[in-house]
Order: structure tokens, then sequence, then C-alpha cells
């Protein structure tokens, strides 16, 4: 059964682009009319994250990490993506090296004009927040940390055939990024042990002198508890694209996820994107700015734990980000 379409005005749905005055809009940027974006299905969302939650956890290293890797492959190749996969050997906090991939999937790659979409596809290696200390030392599901973003770009690029934006879009799925020190080590190691994968991409595009208009992206998008507030790093380096993505959020209903609060700066894939590669990029993460949950403010209690499975994910959690993101992509 072929998926229903939303045909809106983007000048009904933003306004008049052209009365706004914003320094960080590029000038060149047409007014649109008769958008027809596809809609967004949240139930084949849930399934994406369910096959990749099925391999088990996505740890380097791993046989599950290399059947899931070649799964993605297959996905983005069967979407008409230009794949490219970028392995390198990176260190962990502990000198483990890690044989990593970043999965690029190329949409529309004669398109000079680019939009970024990215993700981490990989799973903890360690449940360190687990209650339980015995499962300190065992890998995570990661349903919500890693596959959720993972699955609504997938769905997002389900479409790109059949209804290609105006913009190439490039969706990468970033390796490493949650093999950052564990709490029960016995030295932090810093920021930098985490994000491998997006730290060697930014140094080492797949591309010579690769760019994007802008990038976004998606960690912990399908909790059924979920609030994304405004969050830090993307407001300072990125807060107009923040802006973009809230107002689309708030015009198509889904305000009770987008939330107006402010939360502290993160370590996430964005950062080194923002710093290395130069790219502004906001991340749409789950984070609660007025609760406490296991001296962590914020992340929920199933974060870097065993509870981090298929019961934590909502269908309608993946679709509002989803809708919200297409929107973003259409109406650029």
């Amino acid at each position: 059964m072929k998926d229903k379409l939303i045909i809106i005005s983007a000048i009904a749905l933003f306004g008049c682009a052209s009365c706004e005055t914003d320094p960080h809009k590029s000038p060149e940027e047409p007014v649109k009319s008769d958008v027809i974006i596809p809609a967004f299905n949240p139930d084949s969302a849930y399934l994406f994250v369910k096959h990749q939650v099925d391999f088990g956890p996505r740890v380097p290293n791993s046989a599950e990490h290399e059947a899931c890797a070649n799964y993605l492959v297959q996905k983005l190749e069967s979407f008409g993506a230009n794949v490219i996969v970028q392995e390198a050997v990176v260190k962990g906090y502990d000198g483990t090296r890690l044989n990593m991939k970043n999965i690029i999937g190329q949409f529309f790659p004669e398109n000079k004009r680019r939009i970024m979409l990215y993700a981490h596809w990989d799973t903890r290696p360690w449940a360190d927040r687990d209650p339980d200390p015995a499962n300190w030392h065992t890998p995570i599901d990661g349903a919500n940390d890693g596959a959720s973003g993972v699955a609504v770009l997938l769905e997002i690029a389900r479409h790109f055939q059949e209804f290609p934006p105006d913009h190439g879009i490039d969706i990468i799925f970033f390796d490493a990024e949650d093999y950052g020190t564990p709490e029960f080590a016995s030295s932090s190691g810093g920021e930098t042990t985490w994000c491998l994968g997006s730290q060697y991409w930014a140094a080492n595009p797949h591309e010579q002198g690769y760019r994007a208009k802008f990038g976004v992206l998606l960690d912990m998008v399908g909790g059924k508890t979920a609030s994304f507030p405004k969050e830090g790093t993307s407001m300072y380096y990125a807060d107009y694209i923040v802006e973009k993505i809230w107002k689309a959020a708030k015009k198509t209903g889904h305000s009770k996820f987008f939330t107006n609060d402010v939360s502290g700066a993160t370590t996430d894939d964005h950062r080194f994107v923002n710093e290395i590669a130069g790219i502004p990029s906001a991340c749409i993460v789950e984070y609660h700015t007025n609760v406490q949950i296991m001296g962590l403010q914020g992340y929920g209690d199933y974060h870097h734990t065993h509870k981090d499975n298929m019961d934590v994910i909502s269908a309608e959690t993946l679709g509002a980000v989803g809708e919200v993101l297409q929107h973003v992509i259409y109406l650029e």
C-alpha cells in the first residue's frame, strides 16, 4: 500500500521567509510552495529499531557488529544510496584497537547543495550505569541509544527515490560513539574517548573538501517518555538550525516532545562535526531538565543499562522525530 503524502505550502508553514532578518540564513534560499512531503511511517521505523536490536549488541570487533554493518549497507543501497564504508582502526580509552566502520549513504551525489543527517550505530560495551554491579561489564542492546536514530534515518531514506528533496542528502552512521571511558574505570580519560567515529570522519571526510549546508544528529530519539530540549552544544554552534527544527515541531504538532527548555552542552557526535569539520549541526537528543535520575540529570533510567531494550521504544516518538525532520529536509 502506497504511503499517504503531505502536500503543504512552505509559505503557510513558516511564514514569509523573506520577511525575516536572520544573519545565519543563506541569502539565496528560495521561498517554496506546494511541497510534497512523504508520510513518515512510525511502525516501519519501529521495525528498523528491532532489526538492529535482533543482531545483539553492536560493539566494535564483534560478529554482531559486522552483521549489522552489512545490514545497514544493504538497506541504504536498496533505497538508492551510493554507499561508502569508511574503515579505520581507532583506539579505545584503554588502548584497545577497534575496527571501526563509518557507513555513509550518499543520495543524489551530483547535487552540490547538501544536508548531512547522522546518528551512531554502535552500542555501549558496558552497562556501567546499571543498578546491578554484576552487569557493569556486559554490553547493552542499545535500542534507544543508537538504534533509534539510525531507524528514523532509514525510514526517511526509504522515500528518497520516489520523492527526492531539493538538496543532496548524506546519511552517516558513525561508529564507536559509545566506547567512552566507563564509570568503573580508574580515570575518566577525557571527553575525546567518546565519539571516535565522528572524530575520525571530521578529520578525514569521505570526500576531500566535503561541505554540507548544515547537519542534524539524532541520538536517543525513540523513548516512550522522551523530551527533547534545545541542547547546549547545538545552541552554541547552530542556534538557527535548532530554531528551524523547533519551528517545524510546533507547526507539525509535536511541541510536547520538542520543549523550549535549554539543556547544558553535551559531548556527542555533533560536537566534533561542528568543531573539526566546521559543519553547523544541531542535535535532537532525549534529556529531561527537571529530574534527577541515578545522579545524572536527564537521560532516563534506561541510559547505559540493560533497560535500553525494545521495551523503552515508542513508535509515536519515532514518528514525531521523523515527521519533524522530514519537514526540515523537504522545506529547505
